[in-house]
């Protein structure tokens, strides 16, 4: 593609050089191949600006920079074109997308954000459309789905010229709809600039993530842009928890910046909620109440947490032009969430659940759902968990204080220390947890830690592994290892370890 057409619409300061075509579009110099475009900006943790002399090296025929000095380093190169923009991320999205041939304009989006729910709302809207027949894409904290490939997911919201890259396989395999999580840090940073969703969804807003934007209310202003057209157009349809006192908020946002229908949701109240709720631990069933009207679901996944994410994502569904026949339909075909409240069943006479609750309010949330099932039998509930390094610290002693307030016993444990150490994390959270009557087992291994808790089980009981769910890595003092909280409780379970 000539350059000239990869720079349709971008907005320049300047320009030097001559004009080469181009065979690719990358901001990681790594992935630099002769006739790349590279695309130099400043970042959160680097400045891609350092790293022009990586692409040069590699074969890139032309660097656009957000930056004054990186337009004269180019210069330095009179083969190379120099191109200045004002926004690097938001000149990455226009020139993948002139690259990719704006696929998104071929998609319906519909994005979802907020602090929990996002993975499994994403996951239930797209087995709600796909049942009826529609080709999707997905992108979101698991994995990434597109022309019936399955890819790892790195980021929640990867960055533009990776999701528009995802897109374009999407459509060239047949997707007429997306589906996607949007992270605050994406709606921060712009990498959904040029992007214009169909049905926004905001599912509640907790603590977390305030390492990065440093306040609740900067960390709602991100979530917000979704909502109030200052991130690109308003979304036709906005999908809002109304008993989330910040999802209710921004009803009338949403109607301000220009979006033509509004569903809110919840248990009690809102255009679409819940009556005659039967919950079990292999599934649960209730009548879901909407504009349109009444239709029985029945659906594998259980907890009062998931009755908010199956409103959201029928909301979202009849947005979408889904009846609510098709709604139900949709819900019931969905097994399970991978990391969300998944069982670990190896036949053991109590139960063993992975999920990946990081917060307080997550975990707060998931362990009275194992406290509703256990109180029937007599049963405790048994919660392992930890609390990630380098990253919001004050959130710790209030995850100590939600997991003990709820559990009979704890197991404190390490979960991504990262650069910290893991005892000083330990130390951080204790405060919160010694308030409340729970039995404390320390434990900072934390495949020991899996043993100890299911050890601790009784018949009858539920052992909560909590914090990681679906990711399959442990990242300890710079190092990535493996590690998977249910592959580790399947062979504690199966091969009668209790302790390693």
């Amino acid at each position: 593609m000539e350059l000239d057409a990869v720079l349709r619409g971008v907005d320049l300061i300047r320009r030097a050089g001559p004009s080469p075509a181009v065979t690719g579009v990358e901001y990681d110099s790594r992935r630099v191949v002769d006739g790349s475009v590279f695309i130099a900006f400043r970042g959160g943790t680097t400045d891609g600006n350092r790293y022009i002399p990586q692409a040069v090296a590699q074969g890139a025929r032309a660097i656009v920079t957000d930056s004054a000095a990186g337009f004269t380093a180019v210069s330095a190169y009179p083969a190379i074109a120099a191109i200045e923009v004002a926004h690097g991320r938001r000149a990455l999205a226009a020139i993948a997308a002139n690259f990719f041939a704006h696929p998104e304009k071929q998609l319906k989006l519909s994005g979802v954000t907020g602090t929990n729910g996002k993975t499994t709302i994403a996951f239930l809207l797209e087995a709600m459309l796909r049942h009826q027949g529609r080709k999707t894409v997905l992108a979101g904290t698991i994995e990434y789905h597109a022309a019936g490939r399955i890819f790892p997911a790195p980021h929640t919201t990867p960055e533009a010229r990776d999701l528009l890259q995802l897109f374009r396989e999407g459509v060239d395999g047949g997707a007429t709809e997306a589906v996607m999580e949007v992270s605050s840090h994406a709606l921060d940073q712009e990498r959904i600039a040029g992007l214009h969703f169909d049905v926004a969804i905001f599912t509640n807003l907790t603590r977390d993530h305030l390492d990065y934007h440093g306040s609740m209310e900067n960390y709602f202003a991100a979530k917000r842009k979704l909502f109030d057209g200052s991130a690109g157009p308003p979304p036709r349809a906005a999908i809002l928890n109304q008993e989330d006192a910040y999802g209710a908020s921004l009803k009338e946002v949403a109607l301000t910046a220009g979006s033509e229908l509004v569903y809110t949701y919840g248990l009690r109240q809102g255009d679409f909620r819940v009556d005659g709720l039967a919950m079990e631990p292999a599934g649960m069933r209730f009548t879901m109440i909407a504009p349109q009207g009444e239709v029985p679901v029945a659906t594998r996944l259980t907890g009062g947490v998931n009755v908010y994410n199956l409103l959201a994502a029928g909301a979202a569904a009849v947005a979408r032009g889904l009846t609510l026949d098709e709604v139900a339909r949709g819900a019931a075909s969905l097994d399970y969430v991978p990391g969300r409240f998944q069982s670990v069943d190896c036949g053991q006479n109590f139960a063993v659940v992975v999920d990946y609750a990081h917060t307080d309010d997550a975990l707060r949330n998931i362990i009275a759902v194992a406290r509703a099932f256990v109180t029937r039998g007599g049963g405790r509930v048994i919660t392992m968990f930890g609390c990630g390094g380098d990253r919001d610290r004050s959130k710790r002693p209030l995850m100590g204080q939600a997991a003990g307030a709820g559990s009979d016993v704890v197991v404190l444990t390490s979960d991504n220390p990262r650069g910290e150490d893991p005892l000083a994390i330990i130390e951080q959270v204790l405060p919160g947890l010694n308030q409340t009557p729970a039995t404390v087992i320390l434990e900072p291994d934390r495949h020991r830690a899996i043993a100890l808790a299911i050890a601790e089980a009784h018949p009858g009981d539920l052992v909560l592994l909590a914090g990681k769910g679906h990711e399959k890595t442990q990242t300890i003092a710079g190092r990535v290892i493996p590690f998977d909280d249910a592959a580790i409780a399947r062979q504690v379970l199966l091969g009668g370890e209790k302790s390693k």
